[in-house]
């Protein structure tokens, strides 16, 4: 088995538009350019909750890697699978994958989130490394009890992009780009942005509408409900093209995440130089800089709408945050930069194992 060589498994389907998957998918791109041989495959549906048929297809896609294969799992998956990560610990160097522990997901109860705890930590204690997208997912995993010597930290690249012309001269437009789950914090921000309708603002959200149909389906009430149906535009999932006309078109950025393990989206909005109005958890005070957005505490509606506030009410303030995003984008890292990185890593892993 050469080092050059690595099998890439992952949850569902590789395309589904979701930042964690976009990182997969661009790692695997990139490894393949710099001459690894990757090779993919599906564990199945339904992850981090598996039913029955996923864990079969899941054993057999294990059942059929090579003896000593150097294996990267998407953490989606790995952390739910401690069994079968055990099982076949002995003969195979797993890589685990962590875009953000699952037991930070928002909307679980305490026994649900205690289940996927341990779970995790019994995967990672099997695990040959871990690769995650931000320092602070690596300090979380202090907690799972997974020494800082086997952590390596790959943020996401970003692709080049234009600078956002804006709306003009009309009402200010406001670009949401997340999957609608509760983690991502819509039903806040619609909460916010309902005691400004005095204000001259439109919000446009892009992001799947089906992963999490219960909760789309609290959101659309949630706008109806006050008064918002003209104001706020479910643009549902949208392709590349279709996101950058979004981007293009947008003032600003606003995401109220209660937890991000890296924030693709909001690297994609400094790209494109737009102000950011978002939360202090997880990894976004590391993803955007003071200078280039307002964070306020996740959860607190009353901070978010008064941050909303201040960027309609204050040109000089986006004028200002707009050019800190611009300095920030300087800074963004390139994939083809995160996937020498990615490489790196998984070349030390494998020195590692041959050492052991």
């Amino acid at each position: 088995m050469t080092a050059s060589r690595c099998s890439f498994l992952v949850p569902g389907d590789l395309n589904t538009r979701t930042g964690g998957y976009a990182y997969d998918r661009h790692i695997i791109q990139g490894l393949r350019a710099q001459g690894w041989e990757v090779d993919v495959a599906s564990l199945g549906d339904g992850y981090p909750a598996p039913d029955a048929a996923a864990l079969a297809q899941t054993g057999r896609v294990f059942d059929s890697l090579r003896d000593g294969a150097l294996v990267v799992v998407d953490g989606l998956a790995f952390g739910v699978l401690p069994e079968l990560v055990q099982r076949h610990a002995g003969r195979l160097d797993w890589i685990a994958l962590v875009h953000h522990p699952l037991s930070l997901e928002t909307g679980l109860d305490a026994a649900q989130q205690r289940t996927l705890f341990e779970s995790e930590r019994r995967a990672l204690a099997h695990a040959r490394g871990v690769i995650v997208t931000s320092p602070s997912t690596a300090r979380a995993l202090a907690a799972f009890e997974v020494a800082a010597p086997r952590i390596v930290v790959v943020e996401p690249g970003t692709e080049p992009a234009p600078l956002a012309a804006g709306s003009g001269a009309g009402a200010l437009s406001l670009l949401c780009v997340a999957t609608v789950t509760p983690r991502k914090g819509h039903a806040l921000l619609i909460e916010a942005l309902a005691g400004l309708k005095d204000r001259r603002w439109t919000l446009h959200c892009a992001g799947s509408l089906v992963m999490d149909a219960a909760c789309a389906a609290a959101l659309t009430q949630a706008i109806e409900a006050h008064g918002l149906g003209e104001r706020v535009v479910l643009h549902g999932e949208q392709d590349e093209a279709g996101l950058c006309a979004l981007y293009a078109r947008a003032d600003a950025f606003v995401l109220p995440s209660f937890h991000e393990g890296y924030g693709m989206a909001l690297a994609d909005a400094l790209a494109h130089g737009l102000p950011v109005i978002s939360t202090t958890a997880g990894a976004i005070p590391d993803t955007v800089p003071a200078d280039a957005g307002v964070l306020v505490p996740p959860g607190d509606g009353i901070a978010l709408r008064a941050a909303l506030q201040r960027l309609m009410d204050d040109a000089g303030l986006r004028a200002q945050l707009g050019a800190g995003a611009r300095v920030a984008r300087s800074r963004l890292p390139t994939w083809s930069q995160s996937s020498a990185r990615f490489a790196a890593a998984l070349t030390g892993f494998r020195r590692q194992a041959g050492s052991a």
